[in-house]
């Protein structure tokens, strides 16, 4: 039987960066990715900024920068739109590129990563994957967020689309919570008149929602399509579960407004498998919970997206024009984004302030509007 200190379910972001880490304290590491290619399927947005990469340890090169982002048009459910600047941080990123280097910085840094090899389960220290059996003293679940459930689990389509209405550096970012419940619709322009068409909601048929906004926009071509969960509930409250540690999408790492998770959940990664390698290398399992560390990064600023969250999704249609048809582009300078979507979510909460916030949503309480005021301060810059 193969043995390693550490067995990865999970080839993205988190699941990389943790075996980086973990590898660069030279312990042994293995990836397991059930697709056959790192990278794939693309279900990600793929907007961060370049203090995020940094982070992260990631050079933005142009092999993984596609866009920068120059502005984001918020569209509101009677198509007045507001345009916000996205200042010169904002980066357009693909993501099957950006895991492939996080991918090569662990093989460099020692860890063996297998595409094509599903996990299975674990029992007393044995990984069984499609490949055999695995001995090891850690597992990392970074399996992503359908293993978490209930109502924060959203759907969500994204396709890869070719249309002259993809313009390059601009984002638009479709409001209306008849047609997406919870959340929004999107579209993220990549190369060549290319670009990333999305929508999400509780509880809506993504398949049929994506086909009627296509059909509303005109001409185009789709390239790829693809079906996934965003998770918005923010984290789980048990990262550490025995010899299993749970990290990205499926330790809830993913940003509460906007299920966005390439920074958010790649620090988790990253900050767990420094702590895996402090475990590995002294014994103690105290170690293993790298909960402090992570709260300590976004643990405010995600209880604050909770609380804005909830604000939100009080907005009816008729709030949401309201909102935005008194909005005007010049009076927002510029909405400060660490690149996970955030766009929108300033654009309202900007013209909203605190008292139109307490007005719409009575059954917010107290402590959560002063969360909300908290973020609204950090993201807005008047």
């Amino acid at each position: 039987m193969e043995r390693y200190d550490v067995v990865v379910a999970g080839g993205s972001i988190s699941g990389l960066l943790c075996a980086r880490e973990i590898a660069s304290g030279d312990h042994s590491v293995l990836v397991l990715e059930k697709s056959h290619e790192i990278g794939t399927p693309q279900h990600c947005g793929g907007l961060l900024s370049r203090a995020a990469l940094d982070y992260l340890g990631i050079i933005p090169s142009n092999r993984i920068v596609g866009n920068q982002i120059r502005t984001a048009d918020i569209v509101s459910p009677n198509g007045h739109t507001v345009r916000v600047d996205a200042g010169s941080g904002i980066l357009e990123v693909d993501r099957r590129m950006l895991d492939k280097y996080v991918a090569e910085q662990a093989q460099k840094s020692g860890a063996h990563i297998r595409a094509g090899t599903s996990f299975r389960g674990m029992t007393d220290g044995t990984v069984r994957s499609s490949m055999g059996d695995i001995s090891c003293d850690i597992m990392v679940d970074a399996r992503g967020a359908s293993l978490l459930g209930g109502s924060d689990l959203l759907v969500s389509a994204q396709y890869e689309v070719c249309a002259d209405w993809i313009r390059p550096g601009e984002v638009v970012v479709m409001l209306d919570n008849s047609k997406y419940p919870g959340f929004f619709a999107w579209i993220i322009p990549t190369q060549g008149g290319m670009g990333k068409v999305g929508v999400g909601g509780r509880r809506i048929n993504a398949t049929a929602a994506m086909q009627s906004l296509l059909d509303d926009m005109g001409r185009y071509s789709v390239f790829r399509k693809i079906i996934a969960p965003i998770w918005v509930g923010g984290p789980v409250s048990d990262v550490v579960r025995g010899s299993v540690v749970l990290v990205g999408d499926a330790a809830g790492q993913t940003k509460p407004t906007t299920g966005g998770g390439i920074y958010s959940s790649g620090a988790g990664g990253m900050l767990a498998g420094q702590a895996i390698a402090r475990y590995l290398q002294t014994g103690d399992r105290s170690h293993l919970d790298y909960t402090d560390a992570w709260q300590k990064e976004f643990g405010r600023e995600f209880e604050a997206q909770h609380a804005v969250r909830r604000i939100l999704e009080r907005l009816d249609n008729t709030a949401i024009d309201s909102i935005l048809c008194k909005v005007q582009s010049s009076t927002l300078k510029r909405i400060a984004s660490d690149g996970d979507f955030d766009f929108h979510v300033g654009a309202i909460l900007a013209l909203l302030g605190i008292r139109g916030v307490a007005h719409i949503a009575r059954d917010i309480t107290a402590s959560e509007v002063r969360r909300a005021s908290a973020y609204i301060q950090k993201m807005v810059k008047m």
